[in-house]
């Protein structure tokens, strides 16, 4: 069943009852009119990432749609495209063995100010594999005892892209296609609150990734563990979950204030050409 009739503009088909729907009628190389984009952001507040297929994209025109959202990120540690700074090339060749995004997390969580949301477009696909899953942080905090939820409404986390891209990090794994850096001992932590209040919906939701989280404020990394462990192990709840298969032309878009995801990395032999534009967000509170 769709949702047509929530919509002026597009057709929106959920995946899951928790999180995920696709998008039809609308064509991204074009400038969005006002009610489109109001209809497709309902969507992506609705439903937390939102997918449109079939779509024929230029760096420009990709970088045109993030920008109806907000201003758009320049990744600290890896390097975009030569004329297009703001886009990621995410390419996998047959012969590489660890892809890039493939571990749950949240985008750029480890920065002052996280991204707002990840618009990931499709150029080449595997012929099988490859998919990416997304888990809804909402449903995780709604899961927990109230308990719980109010210890944790009393603590901060501490994030750092040094697990990720320092020397031992999957993200900093050398390959031809990408030009990551590694980084040093100075990678710098910010602080974010456990529970996030999402600015727009005002939904609560878990603010904790295992890519990017290292332990609880005030605590060591050995007694921030066993939680940390505990609220990952929810929140990647196969309930809490829906799964995209790509193809050619296909463009996700989702929220990373509420929303994980993981690249599955199940391909080898075959190649994934990827390009992301992230769209800056705001303070987490």
């Amino acid at each position: 069943m769709g949702e047509t009739g929530e919509y002026k503009t597009i057709r929106v088909k959920p995946l899951s009852p928790m999180i995920g729907a696709e998008i039809e009628g609308v064509d991204l190389s074009k400038p969005l009119g006002n009610a489109e984009f109001d209809d497709i952001h309902a969507a992506f507040l609705k439903h937390h990432v939102i997918f449109f297929r079939d779509q024929t994209l230029t760096p420009d025109q990709h970088k045109a749609f993030g920008r109806r959202f907000g201003t758009l990120n320049i990744h600290p540690y890896v390097k975009g495209m030569a004329d297009h700074p703001e886009v990621l090339e995410i390419i996998k060749e047959p012969s590489d063995r660890i892809n890039f995004g493939g571990g749950w997390h949240s985008d750029m969580s480890f920065l002052e100010e996280p991204a707002l949301g990840s618009m990931l477009y499709a150029m080449e696909v595997p012929e099988v594999g490859g998919d990416t899953l997304f888990a809804s942080q909402y449903a995780a905090w709604d899961a927990l005892s109230e308990g719980l939820k109010a210890t944790l409404g009393q603590l901060t986390a501490i994030h750092s892209a040094a697990e990720e891209y320092g020397a031992r990090g999957h993200s900093s794994a050398k390959r031809a296609s990408m030009d990551s850096e590694v980084v040093g001992d100075d990678v710098p932590e910010y602080e974010h609150p456990v529970v996030r209040t999402h600015p727009e919906t005002g939904r609560k939701g878990l603010y904790i990734n295992p890519a990017f989280t290292l332990r609880f404020k005030g605590w060591s990394r050995k007694e921030s563990k066993p939680l940390l462990d505990y609220l990952f192990d929810v929140s990647r709840r196969e309930a809490f979950t829906c799964r995209f298969r790509w193809t050619p032309g296909a463009l996700a878009f989702w929220d990373n204030r509420c929303v994980w995801h993981y690249a599955l990395n199940d391909y080898h032999g075959q190649r994934r050409h990827m390009r992301r534009v992230t769209i800056n967000g705001g303070k987490v509170s």
